[in-house]
């Protein structure tokens, strides 16, 4: 009886370390005082030893004194790091420096004009590995689709991850075999075949598992999301970016260090920011760099202000994107004063690898109303927008959107005039509706212009929208009719009843293709 009584006892001990052990394995705190989920482990790792203790002797319960203290002094140290305390400190995390729209942002080469969006891509990406019956059951594939830039251009990037639990342990000693490849230009998709296979994964289990194997290699390191890249040739890596706070005891969280994984065999190196290299993209999270620009444009000149006169205040727009210039990836956004009307101040680009950032002041509609005014467009077809990626047209900031149908397939295209949201164009390329917003055929060239056409065609139907354009002092029409997709251009020599068509006239248009340009030959208006 008292050998049982013993080992009793030497279990309550052991499932002190133990329980200890459990939790730091479940859910990976960095053992790191200014991590404040390791604060909360340790409390409660406290309150069990302490619980254990009170089974051998009751005078243990004093001892609760602890956690308590411990407690009270996390609720301060939390409450010494907020931002009323250190307002100018946190408004300061990051630096906006004022820059030249036109000077800065190159002119849009349309031939590398993102049309894919993040949405987009998943559908993409989920329709190829539909066709790959050996992979489709075994794996799925992650939703990360991180954007980046590869070989000169944009794409997303996304690895396959294991189908379930029983499916990594059929296939965890091959690992995963492929990743993902999204062109967001043309919408090409490719399955990557690896010649070594992705061994680290947030699928995989265990010590294989990227977060576990990164906690057990780096204890102390505070580091949170992980992003998934691919380097140069292809090989595919982790990126986790490692936080220190610098403002009080928890505040100020930015980005110092950054760890490197090899997908393929979990080899790890960590890198000052300065010394990251090239290939990597993604470093600064996108959410924390719009609560920063947040606390820049709100926090300015002080707390108080922020809350009540609220003069100078400015906060981001609702919804980010990204533009790739110059091989690296930017955050775009605009910045609009608080509680103020559909329109913005300027907008920021912020470079996710390096931080810097840059103001652009000029006022401009708000991309939710440039949204709206795409859809309008097109209202009787009930085409949704995606949120617009902000381009250099002619010289001017000009809303890029993509309008899908209700399937999520992408049916045209739409640039709005980032200052005159009521300048909108439509076309079924990007060629066609950059042609129509600057009043001029971009693919033409002058022997092209000289050619006769030989073949027409013939189209009947009702007007559905209808817009007119001066170019070089010539006024030219651009319609849509209800039983047809394409836009149709006609000069005001087609016909001298241009100026008086209206939505729901029905006309009968003779027209030849041009260009991937409809321009109507001859026009007869119906009765």
């Amino acid at each position: 009886m008292k050998e049982q009584v013993n080992f009793f006892k030497i279990a309550r001990v052991l499932s002190i370390p133990l329980l200890a052990f459990i939790l730091w394995y479940v859910f990976l705190p960095a053992i790191n005082l200014h991590f404040f989920e390791f604060w909360i482990y340790l409390i409660v790792n406290l309150v069990y030893t302490i619980i254990i203790l009170i089974t051998f002797n009751k005078k243990y319960y004093k001892f609760f004194i602890i956690p308590v203290i411990l407690f009270a002094l996390l609720i301060i140290l939390k409450l010494s790091s907020a931002t009323m305390l250190h307002s100018t400190r946190y408004a300061n995390l990051i630096k906006k420096e004022n820059s030249s729209f036109e000077e800065d942002i190159k002119e849009a080469s349309f031939e590398q004009v993102p049309t894919v969006d993040r949405d987009t891509a998943q559908r993409l990406g989920s329709r190829k590995m539909g066709e790959m019956l050996d992979l489709v059951s075994q794996y799925n594939v992650s939703n990360a689709y991180t954007q980046i830039n590869y070989d000169d251009k944009p794409v997303r990037v996304t690895p396959l991850e294991y189908n379930g639990f029983l499916k990594w342990i059929g296939n965890k000693k091959e690992g995963i075999p492929n990743y993902i490849i999204v062109d967001m230009i043309d919408g090409k998709v490719e399955l990557k075949k690896l010649g070594n296979n992705i061994k680290y994964s947030k699928s995989d289990k265990l010590s294989r598992d990227i977060y576990r194997h990164l906690r057990f290699k780096y204890p102390m390191d505070m580091f949170f999301e992980v992003n998934f890249e691919i380097d140069e040739e292809g090989t595919p890596y982790w990126v986790a970016p490692v936080y220190h706070n610098t403002i009080g005891w928890f505040g100020g969280f930015d980005v110092k260090e950054v760890i490197l994984t090899n997908a393929t065999n979990g080899e790890t190196k960590k890198y000052n920011i300065e010394d990251v290299p090239k290939w990597v993209d993604r470093i600064y999270d996108a959410d924390e760099i719009i609560q920063q620009l947040n606390w820049n444009g709100g926090l300015q000149s002080g707390f108080i202000n922020s809350l009540f006169a609220q003069k100078g205040v400015l906060q981001t727009t609702e919804g980010y994107n990204y533009l790739a210039i110059d091989d690296d990836v930017y955050l775009y956004t605009g910045m609009t004063s608080v509680g103020a009307d559909e329109s913005n101040v300027g907008f920021v680009l912020v470079n996710l690898r390096t931080k810097d950032t840059k103001f652009y002041k000029m006022s401009s509609a708000e991309e939710f109303s440039a949204m709206e005014s795409a859809e309008g467009a097109v209202q009787e077809k009930g085409y949704i927008s995606t949120f617009p990626i902000l381009l250099n047209i002619d010289n001017k900031p000009t809303y890029f959107m993509s309008l899908k149908d209700e399937a999520g397939l992408v049916k045209m295209y739409a640039l709005v005039d980032a200052q005159n949201y009521q300048k909108v164009s439509i076309g079924t390329t990007v060629n066609n509706v950059v042609s129509t917003h600057i009043g001029k055929d971009i693919t033409n060239t002058e022997s092209e212009e000289d050619t006769e056409p030989t073949e027409f065609s013939n189209a009947k139907g009702k007007i559905i929208s209808i817009e007119s354009v001066v170019i070089d002092g010539n006024t030219h029409y651009y319609f849509i009719v209800d039983n047809s997709d394409s836009i149709f251009i006609a000069n005001i020599g087609v016909s001298e009843k241009l100026p008086f068509i209206k939505v729901d006239d029905e006309v009968n248009i003779e027209y030849y293709e041009k260009n991937n340009l409809n321009q109507v030959k001859k026009l007869e208006l119906l009765k």
